[in-house]
């Protein structure tokens, strides 16, 4: 089992919106995300950083990939290896019946 802990997606939004209110009151971007990692509980501050940045992301404030393509990606992988595997099965069963065709009749 993953030692991560996955923490609810209405947390996250909180904290970025937190966050973002709290970011004029603090001497630096990394002392707000330290202050809402405290006041919410999170382990650690990176971890508040990381939503941050990843909202902005999806705002489209920041480049890089959204939430919404990281998880059409993660689909289109998980469907493009269930077809590897399928393919290699249908080799797998032609290639034996192929052999079974050639094979002389008694």
């Amino acid at each position: 089992m993953s030692s991560r802990k996955k923490y609810p997606a209405e947390l996250r939004e909180r904290a970025v919106r937190m966050f973002v209110e709290v970011r004029d009151q603090h001497p630096s971007e990394w002392a707000a995300m330290r202050a809402v990692a405290e006041l919410r509980g999170v382990t650690h501050p990176e971890t508040v950083r990381t939503w941050v940045r990843q909202a902005e992301v999806d705002e489209g404030a920041r480049s890089g990939v959204t939430s919404d393509e990281s998880a059409e990606l993660k689909r289109l992988r998980r469907e493009n290896a269930e077809l590897e595997r399928a393919n290699a099965i249908l080799k797998a069963a032609s290639a034996f019946f192929a052999a079974e065709i050639d094979r002389p009749q008694r």
